[in-house]
């Protein structure tokens, strides 16, 4: 199985007028994408994945942040990107974006620790969090 990239765009027009105009305060899923933009590219995955084989579905690791977050099963996480479209927002999916099958989160998960992606995923989001001054040394 390998993995099929999916470049970020940036949020699809629609979804972002309609995510707009029904959270004008936003949500944790809006702040999350204003703030860190699109943190993780398909390409801090490739590793985990073969060069060759049936493509699998980009995992949108953020997907994983939002699940901890809210408490959220894989079934329920991946029925909030079908269902929430501040989650399609996040992702930079168009509103009518079917999602994928939950068994894609266990999958992903297991694809990080069995190449040891999940510290290098961790550094990301530090340095990008220190990046925009949301983090300070020290934990302040």
């Amino acid at each position: 199985m390998s993995l099929e990239s999916r470049d970020d765009y940036g949020v699809p027009e629609l979804t972002a007028r309609v995510v707009r105009a029904s959270f004008p305060k936003g949500t944790l899923a809006v702040r999350i994408r204003e703030a860190l933009g699109p943190l993780f590219g398909d390409e801090s995955f490739a590793e985990a994945f073969p060069q060759r084989g049936r493509p699998a579905i980009s995992p949108g690791a953020l997907v994983s942040v939002l699940q901890y977050a809210e408490g959220l099963s894989d079934r329920q996480a991946a029925d909030q990107v079908r269902a929430r479209m501040d989650w399609k927002f996040l992702l930079g999916l168009e509103l009518d974006d079917p999602g994928f099958d939950f068994s894609v989160l266990s999958d992903f998960r297991s694809r990080l620790i069995e190449n040891g992606l999940e510290e290098s995923i961790l550094e990301l989001v530090l340095a990008r969090c220190s990046e925009l001054g949301l983090l300070r040394s020290g934990g302040s």
